[in-house]
């Protein structure tokens, strides 16, 4: 009892530091009416999205609206929490509850697809990983799009803007562990190494003496050091609490007058405005709805809309706009403003496939799983969290992680380049075999996920209906190329060899599961690999870059082609997948990003047109949509924790 209410006193004192942090957070579209102009409205409050709304403010003459779909995080206890990343989606109210179509690559099964609805987007709601992705990587987009400048060379410039890598909560020795010039260390994002060492960590590192095909690499975060072999994870935690583009970027330029976010709001589509001399379609309006049923709502820039949706969100609000394939649009009846038939192509995403083993009852207490199953260690974990940032949940799920390349025999290398990997060993002292809360009523067990990171086959994001609030079909057609089934079962028999090792003679008891215990040969191992694997949750590729006047849907600096004052800034752009976790990426793509729009600012002239919102006319009578108190006069409107309006006495108003 005594912990219980410890842990209540703990959260509310938590929450109330939350909100006092908040800044110009609303839910009700009119208290934007008859305000100034916004210069840019950024679709999507996710990873991207965030950091560009910063930078674009530091300017305090421009102003920024940011339309978020999903909510904040305040009341949400486990956000925060760096070991809580996996029960964040799917099924949640934190996230757009996708599923995947039937894949025919992984026996037509249908599985959920994890993505974030909520500020701070898949950042806030992800397993945390922080990497750069390879040089080999940048530079290969850097040849896609024949611009040098999204070579390594350049991008590696933004990892100061970007990365705050900050010493681990223990405080233990890192010496060997990173190589600081890799590193920034007064960026927005933090970075941290593990916080608290668990039982396998001895078990990992011994295996590298043990076993001569697995190296120590001391430091995978990519850039300059190729990630190849293995190492400790970098999370992007500080202090003990997750860092995400909402806590980093957004609640640093939350006192800014002239940036504001609207939650609650789904966009359905980008309008076109008007047409340039140059025949582009113009396009700088948005209309967005508060929910079904709700008449639309429009609202415009005097610069840019810059989509920030995500690699499902993106194409989708494209294709309704009749930004698409023509064939696909006409059959939707929706008129085709701009024939594209990239956009939605080119699905580029990891995949996972947890490979479990049971460990033996003498070690069993030493795993996390029976710690996890009762409720009163959870509450005393929760607890040692919130009150000193000591305990499990200070750390993310798992310490140790590697990457490795398999023979190519002469085949096509689909890695950009020999440093770079083609999947991945994660360890986790737990049992892991989807995103969620569900493991075995007894046991221990030790999971090795091995991830496909770099993939040939690509896959589908089409809209199946007119109506904005039908989910996508989402088909990345995993493992439907050879390489692919190859590649995971080589990453399959390379744990096998690496479990092998003496370290786990008095750990692993055995495979969990028929189809792992059946898993011996190339076929059997293929129907093991299909049987199991699910999304590592890294689209790409939807609406790529590519040369100017080619095939893809941006140009090399991110406008979309064939229209004006339009902008992609999101994972959807990467012609190809990253051959690391794709957070990173996405950071820097959007520092990058943030410098080229703030370049096109001093080569042309803003219009200064007044703001205009209105509703759509959908019968006789227009009404505007109010769901909420409006805020007092004197006030500036918060997210309250439960959905409502929260006023704050305040000097500032728009």
């Amino acid at each position: 009892m005594q912990s219980t209410a410890i842990l209540l006193v703990s959260v509310v004192f938590y929450l109330g530091i939350i909100q006092l942090a908040l800044g110009v957070i609303i839910t009700d579209p009119s208290q934007i009416a008859g305000t100034s102009p916004f210069d840019y409205i950024i679709v999507g409050g996710g990873t991207a999205g965030f950091v560009v709304a910063n930078r674009l403010t530091e300017n305090s003459t421009i102003r920024v609206l940011v339309l978020e779909a999903g909510i904040g995080d305040e009341g949400v206890l486990e956000m925060p929490i760096p070991f809580m990343g996996p029960i964040l989606t799917p099924e949640t109210q934190f996230g757009w509850n996708y599923t995947v179509a039937p894949q025919i690559g992984l026996d037509n099964r249908v599985f959920s697809y994890p993505r974030g609805r909520v500020l701070g987007g898949c950042s806030a709601v992800n397993y945390l990983i922080h990497q750069f992705g390879t040089d080999e990587d940048w530079n290969r987009i850097a040849n896609l799009t024949s611009d040098p400048n999204w070579s390594w060379t350049n991008m590696k410039q933004y990892v100061q803007k970007y990365e705050n890598l900050v010493p681990p909560l223990d405080g233990h020795n890192t010496t060997g562990q990173f190589i600081p010039s890799l590193h920034g260390f007064s960026g927005m994002v933090a970075a941290s190494l593990p916080a608290l060492n668990v039982t396998i960590d001895s078990r990992v590192m011994a295996t590298l003496g043990q076993q001569s095909e697995f190296k120590y690499n001391e430091d995978t975060v990519g850039g300059d050091q190729s990630p190849l072999g293995i190492g400790f994870i970098q999370s992007s935690t500080g202090g003990g609490v997750r860092s995400s583009s909402y806590t980093a970027y957004y609640l640093t330029a939350a006192t800014r007058p002239n940036l504001v976010v609207l939650t609650s709001v789904m966009v359905t589509n980008i309008v076109q405005t008007g047409t340039t001399s140059a025949g582009l379609k113009a396009f700088r309006s948005v209309q967005f709805v508060q929910g079904p049923g709700f008449p639309p709502i429009t609202i415009n820039a005097t610069r840019e809309v810059i989509l920030s949706a995500g690699s499902i969100g993106t194409p989708k609000i494209l294709q309704l706009s009749g930004i698409g394939n023509a064939a696909d649009l006409k059959k939707l009846n929706i008129p085709v403003l701009i024939n594209n038939t990239d956009v939605g192509n080119n699905l580029f995403d990891h995949t996972l496939l947890p490979n479990i083993f049971v460990v033996k009852d003498a070690n069993a207490n030493n795993t996390f799983d029976n710690l996890l199953r009762d409720p009163n260690q959870i509450s005393i974990q929760t607890s040692d969290w919130l009150i000193n940032k000591t305990g499990l949940f200070v750390n993310n799920i798992a310490n140790n992680f590697g990457f490795a390349r398999i023979a190519l025999n002469g085949s096509a290398d689909p890695a950009p380049g020999p440093k770079s990997p083609h999947y991945e060993m994660i360890f986790a002292n737990l049992f892991f075999q989807n995103p969620g809360p569900f493991r075995p009523a007894t046991g221990g067990y030790f999971t090795i996920g091995t991830m496909l990171t770099s993939p040939v086959s690509t896959g589908t994001v089409k809209i199946s209906s007119t109506n904005p609030f039908d989910p996508p079909i989402i088909d990345p057609r995993y493992l439907t190329n050879q390489f692919d089934i190859i590649a995971m079962r080589e990453s399959v028999r390379a744990i096998l060899r690496f479990t092998a090792a003496p370290a786990w003679s008095d750990w692993i008891a055995g495979r969990f599961g028929q189809a792992f215990q059946n898993a011996t040969d190339d076929a059997s191992i293929d129907a093991y690999v299909r049987n199991l694997t699910i999304s590592d949750m890294h689209p790409v590729g939807t609406a790529s870059m590519s040369i100017a006047g080619t095939s893809g849907v941006v140009d090399s600096n991110l406008l979309v082609k064939g229209a004006d004052g339009l902008r992609i800034v999101d994972a959807s752009v990467f012609p190809r997948s990253p051959s690391l976790h794709s957070q990173g990426p996405v950071y820097l793509l959007a520092e990058r990003a943030a410098d080229i729009i703030k370049a096109a600012q001093r080569s042309t002239t803003s219009s200064t047109t007044s703001l205009s919102i209105t509703p759509t006319v959908t019968s006789s009578k227009t009404s505007f949509p109010v769901t909420s108190t409006p805020a007092s006069p004197g006030t500036v409107p918060e997210f309250g924790q439960c959905g409502g309006i929260v006023s704050h006495p305040s000097t500032v108003l728009f």
